[in-house]
């Protein structure tokens, strides 16, 4: 499974540890990933979700269909087909 949020599409991020002697090696910054399950009161349904932490903070605050309306994404887009 990869290290991507299914909504916000965050990735991990690469660079370097630069040390005192200016030596470098690569290094990866994960994002913030949770799996959750999201009720959505439209639906009348749950759904499970790997979300980053700030997706899932703006869903607490729009909610998770007026969400998806605004980045251009379907429901049948971010959940899993199992």
């Amino acid at each position: 499974m990869s290290r991507r949020c299914k909504l916000s599409g965050k990735r991990p991020l690469a660079g370097n540890n630069v040390s005192h002697s200016n030596r470098k090696t690569r290094t990866r910054q994960e994002p913030n990933l949770q799996n959750k399950r999201i009720f959505i009161p439209e639906l009348g349904r749950w759904v499970r979700l790997r979300v980053s932490t700030r997706a899932l903070r703006t869903i607490d605050k729009k909610g998770l269909m007026p969400y998806l309306r605004d980045t251009g994404l379907r429901l049948q887009d971010v959940t899993s087909s199992r």
